[in-house]
């Protein structure tokens, strides 16, 4: 009977030790592309505004060059302090993902031509976070500019009463091609997220 129960224990363990192993296997890199895929999904769907985006990708270009600059100074490896310190800072990059994208802001529907066009460069900024196509550096420069749009439509829509008039319709579409246009750049200047 002890002998049964040993049997089953060893077994148990052999089964749990590749789970465990694959677990610590997960790279550095690994969790960087799911974060990447998270953000580009919250900026996809809406759940990240464009100023949630760019903040969370500063941190993104943060922890990178800190991680990069840790591997510089060993050759090209992390130490396992570097791994836990790397670990800890993608942790809680990770929480800052899940509390933006779970909170009360959202990017609000496309009603009308203006917000239309804002969700649909929210989307292609978020197709090229997804697919790699934008790096965390030209992704947080992208959310800026079309943060600082939004933020402009606010302000005039508010001293409007809620609409735009013709003439500041005519500008936001030009500060939209232009944003537009950068968009399209820096998905095909060749640069790719690593």
């Amino acid at each position: 009977m002890n002998f049964t129960r040993l049997t089953i224990a060893a077994a148990a363990i052999s089964l749990a030790i590749p789970v465990a192993s694959a677990q610590t296997t997960s790279t550095i890199h690994q969790r960087k592309d799911m974060q990447q895929q998270r953000i580009g999904q919250g900026v996809q769907n809406g759940s990240l505004t464009a100023g949630e985006a760019a903040r969370i990708e500063r941190q993104r270009t943060r922890v990178n060059k800190e991680v990069k600059d840790m591997r510089q100074d060993n050759g090209g490896k992390l130490t396992p302090q570097d791994r836990r310190i790397a670990n800890r800072q993608q942790n809680r990059l990770s929480h800052e993902i899940y509390n933006q994208k779970h909170d009360a802001q959202v990017q609000h529907a496309a009603n009308n031509e203006v917000n239309a066009r804002e969700r649909a460069q929210q989307q292609r900024i978020g197709q090229g976070i997804k697919n790699g196509s934008l790096t965390s550096a030209e992704a947080a420069r992208m959310e800026h500019k079309q943060a600082a749009v939004n933020r402009e439509v606010q302000g005039m829509r508010r001293a409007n009463g809620g609409a735009l008039t013709p003439g500041e319709r005519r500008a936001v579409n030009r500060q939209q091609n232009r944003t537009s246009r950068q968009i399209y750049r820096q998905k095909h200047d060749g640069q790719v997220r690593h």
